[in-house]
């Protein structure tokens, strides 16, 4: 397959693009895009081939999408996106889900691209990767023979886990506010971060404004802010212990998403560890399991670049 082929990562509020110009090489001219200033997905595509890339024609494209996906058809769940691959004008190109391709990537993750939130050296089994954006996403990853399976999943719509009487109250207080099924995503994300605020606001009592998640992580001196940022963590631990289980994920957990390595200081103190391991029967199960966040810049790109220099080899030989 002739080069460059192009890569996206595209999430709720940003779509990220890299061209890959060598079989099993990291993406270069990276760009992100903010989805607002586009109409879809091809507009966007358009945009970044022909103002970040040259106006090169890829051959072969891997498309992330935040979002369900069916075969050529995609629906970002937290905008407005929709429609089909094809639409693009690319002669080969795939979609995958995007935490899919974060999946992706965990085996080209070592080093400086991991901090570590507890728990042994991460293992060969299988892996679950997680994490809060825009939306949360979960994904997990199972090992082929000398080879990796990347498994999508739509785990952040579950129904939110509660552990002790402040989870239940301020589910009690989201549901008071009109949110009647409240699910994982609608706390452990960006959007969450400020209804997890507000939520406490409410129990404590305090007239406070309601303010976006980056103003909540960049107000740390403020009392609510710092415990909204706290409970978040020990949720996310609660959250993260379920995938694990769910999945059998002995081979780790990973956390990645936009919002966590703005706040890592602050999950690497937190109750995090704590709650991912808060089982009444197989807590010995869960702190025999690595925990660590993903800091590499752009890692669904790296994995959607695997996932295409995989299947087109794949192709090739087939």
């Amino acid at each position: 397959m002739s080069l460059p082929w192009l890569v996206a990562d595209v999430g709720g509020t940003n779509a990220r693009f890299g061209l890959v110009t060598e079989p099993g090489g990291p993406p270069g001219a990276v760009a992100v895009l903010a989805g607002a200033d586009h109409g879809g997905l091809p507009q966007a595509v358009a945009a970044y081939l022909a103002d970040h890339a040259g106006g090169v024609r890829p051959a072969a494209a891997c498309i992330a999408i935040a979002g369900p996906v069916a075969g050529d058809r995609y629906h970002l769940t937290n905008a407005g996106w929709t429609g089909s691959v094809h639409d693009l004008g690319i002669p080969n190109a795939w979609l995958l889900n995007d935490f899919e391709a974060l999946a992706a990537s965990l085996p080209h993750l070592a080093g400086e691209d991991l901090v570590s939130l507890g728990g042994p050296e991460p293992s060969h089994g299988v892996k679950a990767v997680l994490g809060p954006g825009t939306g949360l996403g979960v994904g997990g990853l199972v090992p082929a023979g000398n080879d990796w399976v990347p498994v999508p999943g739509e785990g952040g719509h579950v129904t939110m886990p509660v552990l002790d009487e402040r989870d239940r109250e301020i589910v009690r207080a989201l549901r008071a506010e009109g949110l009647e099924h409240v699910v994982a995503e609608h706390l452990l994300s960006g959007p969450g971060l400020s209804r997890l605020h507000r939520a406490l606001a409410l129990m404590r009592g305090v007239d406070a404004p309601r303010l976006p998640a980056a103003d909540v992580v960049a107000r740390m001196d403020d009392s609510l802010c710092a415990e909204t940022v706290e409970v978040f963590c020990g949720m996310l631990g609660t959250f993260a212990g379920n995938v694990a289980l769910t999945l059998g994920a002995r081979g780790g957990v990973y956390l990645g998403g936009g919002v966590l390595p703005r706040i890592m200081d602050r999950v690497v103190a937190s109750d995090f560890r704590r709650r991912f391991e808060a089982s009444p029967t197989l807590n010995d199960y869960l702190s025999g399991i690595a925990t660590a966040l993903i800091v590499a810049p752009q890692p669904a790109l790296t994995g959607a670049a695997a996932w295409l220099s995989r299947h087109l080899s794949t192709m090739e030989y087939a």
